[in-house]
């Protein structure tokens, strides 16, 4: 299991709370933080960001300055899904399905099977 998907699955029944980064709770971009970080990335990673809305294109950009394109297929990989209209949401790639922070069921989950939204791209620590 790659560090990235450890981590997230580490993460597991952590409360949501917008904007955290930590065990005291996450949203996705925390979460996906806290994975990359446990993984080796020490970049920075973006706070005072809308939950809703959001622009697909300057978002790929910005993961493409941090990350290296991934085919959204390996453990790890950091999913950009469009979760819902004008929603953008980020998932950690398991073996298995997802792992995600659920607004709605209020804490980090775990989703098996095939990714419930469309996967707009896909970034990995590396080449």
């Amino acid at each position: 299991m790659s560090a990235v998907a450890a981590a997230a699955r580490g993460m597991l029944g952590v409360r949501f709370r917008a904007q955290g980064r930590g065990r005291e709770g996450v949203d996705c971009v925390g979460l996906a933080a806290v994975a990359l970080r446990a993984g080796g990335f020490s970049g920075v990673v973006p706070r005072g960001y809308r939950l809703r809305g959001g622009d697909p294109v300057r978002v790929a950009a910005m993961l493409d300055g941090m990350l290296a394109r991934g085919d959204g297929k390996a453990a790890g990989d950091v999913l950009l899904c469009a979760s819902g209209p004008g929603q953008l949401h980020l998932a950690i790639r398991v073996e298995d399905g997802v792992i995600h922070a659920d607004a709605g069921l209020g804490r980090v989950v775990e989703r098996p099977g095939v990714v419930p939204w469309p996967v707009l791209g896909a970034w990995r620590i590396g080449a």
